[in-house]
């Protein structure tokens, strides 16, 4: 792609200076060098731009004005890489309503390569998957729709079948994975062997998360001085929202447990790798005995598909969010007050909680039902 081109140029001129440039000074600077060779000052397209340039300066542009995380660069060079393998040389003509849906059945059928966890000898294994689940197929859709406008917004093309395009792909609701309190409660009761301590320190964070909504971005960033004697504050990794948390007993003791041990950066917890802290999460759980049954319902095309786990499988770093909104829930917390803790600022983000925590109070109003209380 030409941003490679134009990244090597920007970084060249900056050593004739003899200045290192910041990131942000790096990717505002391709912004402009880019957009000079093909915007006018009307913001509109004074010459032909391609597809892949358009993309390269429609990431940097958005990455850089939006904050993008290293995942949602992640996402989107993951659609380029499925959009250059549906047509090596893709233009914005291709996407018709006719291109688009040969785009959909493309996802749909092609294989995809993936990568799995690292086996005990450090080599990532791989596995061949036939076909995207119809819910990631929506999310890419999302994800070009967006591109789209904002390429057609610019004038970089006058195709419009992307805004009225719909493909019927059936889909269910994103299964909530939790820790329900008396799992929580057989976690912290395990005694963890002496040969598996280091998992003790996995266990503490992941606990916390469950006892504050934080999620695992924030755990690891969390810092000594933002710890207040009633609350803590944060300011988010993924939505930059400035949040204020008040202990609960749990939280509090964790933090205390490690508030007079160094950990670099003055760190609040001692907070490993995403990928490792999952990795060993699910090995403390299926040590814990976290094994109820999960069943993930998907579709691939119209193919339904019925995939059985014992819980330690699915369990992971985010889990521990997901287990806090749940429980606050279960227990008659008021949804305004657990957003406020959570971030969330919209109830349609919060409305699988509410139904997980429905079913939990059907289920617990049942227990009423064991009594040999009888009106006569």
């Amino acid at each position: 792609m030409e941003y490679k081109v134009f990244t090597h140029e920007v970084v060249k001129a900056y050593e004739v200076q003899h200045v290192i440039p910041s990131p942000k000074d790096l990717k505002q600077a391709i912004v402009a060098s880019i957009s000079s060779r093909v915007i006018d000052i009307s913001g509109k397209s004074n010459k032909k731009v391609s597809m892949d340039e358009a993309f390269s300066l429609f990431i940097t542009e958005n990455g850089a004005k939006n904050s993008w995380t290293e995942a949602t660069y992640e996402k989107f060079n993951s659609l380029w890489g499925d959009l250059t393998a549906f047509k090596s040389r893709l233009s914005f003509e291709d996407l018709t309503e006719e291109g688009l849906t040969e785009f959909v059945t493309f996802l749909k059928e092609h294989k995809v390569v993936r990568e799995e966890k690292k086996d005990k000898d450090g080599n990532i294994k791989a596995k061949a998957v036939i076909g995207l689940k119809n819910s990631t197929i929506e999310k890419k859709l999302g994800f070009l729709t967006w591109f789209l406008n904002w390429s057609a917004n610019k004038g970089f093309h006058e195709v419009q079948d992307f805004r009225s395009f719909k493909p019927k792909l059936k889909t269910t609701q994103q299964l909530v994975v939790f820790l329900t309190q008396s799992e929580i409660r057989k976690l912290c009761d395990y005694s963890i062997p002496i040969e598996k301590k280091h998992l003790e320190r996995v266990r503490d964070v992941f606990v916390f998360c469950c006892f504050t909504g934080l999620r695992y971005s924030d755990a690891k960033n969390l810092t000594k001085g933002d710890v207040k004697n009633e609350f803590f504050d944060v300011t988010t990794i993924k939505t930059a929202d400035s949040l204020r948390i008040e202990f609960n007993t749990v939280s509090k003791s964790i933090l205390d447990k490690y508030k007079d041990i160094p950990i670099a950066n003055n760190r609040a917890l001692p907070v490993i790798s995403n990928q490792k802290m999952n990795d060993e999460l699910k090995e403390l759980c299926r040590m814990a005995g976290i094994d109820s049954e999960v069943r993930k319902t998907f579709y691939k095309g119209n193919e339904r598909i019925d995939e059985r786990h014992p819980k330690y499988e699915v369990v992971s770093t985010h889990t521990g969010r997901k287990s806090f909104i749940c429980n606050a829930l279960a227990l008659g917390i008021p949804v305004e007050v657990v957003m406020k803790w959570t971030g969330h600022d919209d109830y349609k983000s919060m409305k699988p909680y509410i139904a997980v925590a429905d079913e939990i109070k059907v289920r617990e109003m049942a227990k009423f039902n064991a009594t040999d209380i009888r009106i006569i």
